[in-house]
């Protein structure tokens, strides 16, 4: 398990590709939501896709991955995007990638997640 002081203050840059992958992932699977204090995104998949979602965690090492869980008859991992890792690391990506352009659906429910937690993203952009 990595420690707070191993994990770099920002992912590393990520090429077009893998921009694109995160993108398309995260907006035929991603949940976007949050706890009541922050914001955070979710993708659960089925522990056959685990490389994917260690794959995830390693262009940003500030998002976590949970599992692996077993609910009624599936065995699945959780990557799980909050606070300052959603905001200083995956958004943009998804901001620069047209995102919201591409799927009215997943557009609301990131702007819903936006609306909601508005005031936490701003400061945390803010601080950097």
């Amino acid at each position: 398990m990595k420690h707070t002081e191993d994990v770099p203050a920002t992912p590393p840059a990520l090429t077009e590709r893998e921009k694109g992958i995160v993108a398309g992932l995260l907006l035929a699977e991603g949940s976007f939501g949050g706890d009541g204090r922050q914001p955070q995104l979710t993708l659960k998949m089925h522990v056959r896709h685990e490389r994917l979602l260690r794959w995830l965690v390693e262009r940003f090492p500030r998002t976590k991955l949970y599992g692996p869980y077993e609910h009624a008859d599936r065995t699945f991992f959780q990557w799980m995007a909050r606070g300052r890792a959603l905001v200083l690391d995956v958004l943009p990506v998804l901001d620069e990638t047209g995102f919201s352009t591409l799927d009215d659906h997943a557009a609301e429910r990131l702007e819903r997640m936006r609306e909601r937690y508005a005031d936490y993203i701003a400061r945390v952009q803010r601080l950097g």
